[in-house]
């Protein structure tokens, strides 16, 4: 085989495989090297397996709560085993379907640990591959902070090691409300597990806006959630914390899972001695996704700008892009880095995109907000009920009536928020939005509910 390429790509998550992929088509020589298999945290433990073991409790409690719609089933239980059966089968699917779309596009895929060298070479046991351009797409590693007892706690697991646990835990303890702590808490909550989380911030999700993150917390059934206390020590499944007010207690557990979040993996892989330019966050990169070395590009969690699967796509595609054509950012391919959607994959579910009221007003803008409730959705009364929490919230621009931010609480959330990205990327106004047809019935109709409701 030979070791010149046109472009070598570090890293096979979703940053790294979908630009080596988009590269293929372009007819460039490709070389995409990863050390475990293909599509990286995300398709292996995080994004797919938590979805699939997500619906799959969602299934059960649709179940065991469906009498209150005329649906009564009697002796329904979850087999645990069989969950993780259907997990494993969904990841291996998927995982071999990027590796035929890698073949289908002409990449070529090395298995092993690579070193960068520097502009243009990356080692992989012992063999030194070259080519014009590299991009860096290593991914992020789950944070473990240096809590005492955490250490070598076989009762304590990061995101990885909770989603194989051998037995579902009766007493569950999350430490951290972000986004991977709500949908495990939310996951094993609705299996049974007595779940507490606790959070060192005085909300959950903290990028949320802080109206709809108040209102997720509330709708968390089941789960006891503990704000604004620090957890000073763990001893084998109990976690000893102090609150705000200086009080110590604590929680007994059989699994503690600590989701504190995760940190762009920049060790072990030579971008240490290589000249790289780093922040506190990650590889220092442009709108193009260029570092500071020539022809040298970061992509994905590695860049500490965005910890999402979705985000990692673009950035490829940007960095594709910009290797294809240097003037491809005059064309506009460059990051929007403010038209990112997120979503929390909780129950009830979470989604947004652009800034907060809080935000908005912190950059002085002339910010108006008005947030709907989810009972003026048809269809979501019809499959939730009046009292479900549910919630549309549109942040503009008081001046020139440009939505700045949609955010999003309840079912299909994940799913509707597409939309509201198309209304941020083409800089719609209040009024542009009223003038979009949604169908009906649809939980979607909230945001246009909304919309109207800002013109009152």
């Amino acid at each position: 085989m030979s070791t010149t390429f046109d472009v070598i790509v570090l890293g096979g998550g979703p940053g790294g495989y979908i630009a080596a992929e988009r590269l293929g088509h372009a007819k460039k020589n490709v070389l995409l090297i990863e050390a475990d298999a293909l599509g990286g945290t995300c398709l292996n433990v995080g994004c797919i397996p938590t979805k699939a073991l997500l619906n799959a409790a969602k299934t059960y409690e649709h179940a065991v709560h469906g009498a209150q719609l005329g649906v009564r089933v009697d002796g329904a239980s979850v087999d645990w085993a069989e969950l993780q059966k259907w997990k494993n089968k969904t990841v291996a699917t998927l995982v071999g379907g990027v590796g035929a779309a890698e073949k289908k596009a002409g990449v070529t895929v090395v298995k092993g640990y690579g070193r960068f060298e520097g502009p243009g070479r990356v080692t992989v046991d012992g063999t030194t591959y070259t080519a014009e351009h590299v991009i860096l797409a290593t991914g992020s590693v789950p944070v473990m902070p240096p809590i005492p007892g955490a250490a070598d706690n076989p009762r304590v697991l990061d995101s990885t090691g909770m989603l194989s646990v051998p037995e579902i835990p009766a007493r569950l303890a999350v430490i951290g409300g972000g986004v991977i702590g709500l949908e495990f808490a939310s996951l094993f909550a609705m299996l049974g597990s007595e779940v507490t989380v606790i959070e060192m911030l005085p909300e959950v999700v903290p990028f949320m806006d802080d109206e709809l993150a108040a209102q997720l917390r509330k709708g968390l059934a089941d789960i006891d959630v503990k704000l604004e206390c620090r957890v000073t020590g763990i001893d084998g499944g109990t976690v000893h914390y102090e609150t705000m007010s200086g009080t110590a207690e604590s929680v007994d557990a059989d699994v503690v899972l600590m989701a504190v979040g995760r940190r762009p993996a920049v060790a072990g892989w030579g971008a240490e001695d290589s000249g790289l330019e780093f922040s506190g966050k990650g590889v220092v990169v442009d709108d193009r996704m260029r570092t500071n070395l020539p022809n040298v590009w970061a992509v994905g969690d590695v860049t500490g700008r965005s910890l999402l699967a979705h985000a990692a796509y673009r950035m490829g595609e940007i960095a594709v892009a910009n290797i294809l054509d240097p003037e491809a950012f005059r064309r506009g391919e460059i990051m929007r880095w403010n038209t990112i959607p997120w979503a929390v994959y909780s129950n009830p579910e979470a989604a947004g995109i652009g800034l907060t009221e809080a935000q908005a007003k912190a950059k002085g803008i002339d910010a108006k907000s008005v947030t709907v409730p989810g009972y003026l959705s048809g269809r979501f009364v019809a499959e939730a009920g009046v009292k479900a929490p549910g919630a549309a919230k549109l942040i503009w621009d008081g001046a020139t009536g440009q939505v700045l931010g949609i955010h999003v609480l309840g079912s299909y959330a994940s799913e509707m928020i597409w939309g509201a990205s198309v209304v941020l990327e083409t800089e719609l106004s209040i009024t542009d939005l009223r003038q979009v047809v949604f169908p009906h019935p649809t939980v979607s109709e909230l945001i246009r509910e909304a919309a109207w409701a800002a013109q009152a």
